[in-house]
């Protein structure tokens, strides 16, 4: 009878082990269509020459923006700039996430960063020297964490040719992801921002920060004046706060569940 139990608890933890291992392998396959899905935006980054051609067209943007710009009576002019996808080119990171069918985290994300070989977005370096160098401060806003990954941000920008990077002007994500706290920061030291840049809506601000998709739409078509002339935007097809978007339970549920939601929120067509 003993030997009964301890084959039937052999079997059970066999078809356990058989359910888990079959889990983790649909996990496994569901995660590589996800990251699949971004492949044709990271080749449209990497290869198109109309990605550049945006990029250098918001930056000739921001340039004008930037003469035009007063700053407020006493103040000095400054003009605050998001780092990733808007100053540094990322995208051969998403390249690793698409071949080994990975998604993001965290310890491979400051693995990326401590390699140091983040690119140039085409026409930043330009214009960010452009401003540093013409009566105006530029302010790296970014959520690259301050504690593990200031080094290798440093390191990158300087060889990449930003002038200007240094503890004032360099702010790190020490704690919280939305950056209005940074904000109010530069405008304490005596600034006065005239001009944002940035490839995520919440750069700009916290109006839109892990609001729904409507909610952020909504914010562009009342700010639709302002867009050229205070806020400049970056395509950024690889990632953003818009995925968080798409739905309430999003980042909730497993990576069936980001498919199924990606799935229904396309707009198509019926054939007829």
């Amino acid at each position: 009878m003993k030997q009964f139990k301890l084959s039937v608890i052999a079997v059970s933890s066999l078809v356990l082990l058989a359910a888990c291992s079959n889990q983790q392998t649909v996990e496994q396959a569901n995660q590589a269509k996800l990251q699949q899905q971004v492949a044709m935006g990271l080749i449209w980054t990497q290869q198109s020459g109309e990605y550049a051609a945006l990029t250098h067209q918001a930056f000739n943007s921001a340039k004008v923006a930037f003469d035009h710009a007063k700053a407020k009576k006493g103040k000095k002019k400054a003009v605050v700039v998001d780092l990733d996808e808007t100053m540094l080119d990322n995208s051969a990171y998403t390249g690793w996430q698409i071949q080994s069918g990975q998604d993001f985290s965290p310890k491979t994300w400051t693995k990326w960063v401590d390699a140091r070989q983040s690119a140039l977005i085409p026409g930043a370096v330009e214009f960010s020297n452009y401003v540093n160098a013409n009566g105006g401060t530029v302010f790296f806003v970014s959520n690259r964490r301050d504690d593990v990954e200031k080094a290798g941000t440093v390191d990158d920008m300087k060889r990449l040719g930003f002038t200007g990077v240094n503890e004032k002007t360099l702010l790190l994500k020490k704690d919280k992801s939305n950056k209005s706290v940074r904000f109010k920061q530069v405008e304490d030291m005596g600034y006065d921002i005239v001009l944002f840049v940035g490839d995520n809506l919440n750069d700009f601000g916290d109006a839109t920060y892990k609001k729904s998709n409507a909610e952020r739409r909504d914010f562009v078509a009342k700010n639709s004046k302002a867009f050229g002339k205070k806020f400049i935007m970056l395509p950024n097809t690889q990632y953003g706060d818009w995925e968080g978007g798409l739905d309430k339970g999003y980042f909730k549920g497993d990576s069936q569940n980001k498919l199924d939601i990606r799935a229904k929120a396309i707009h198509a067509w019926d054939g007829k």
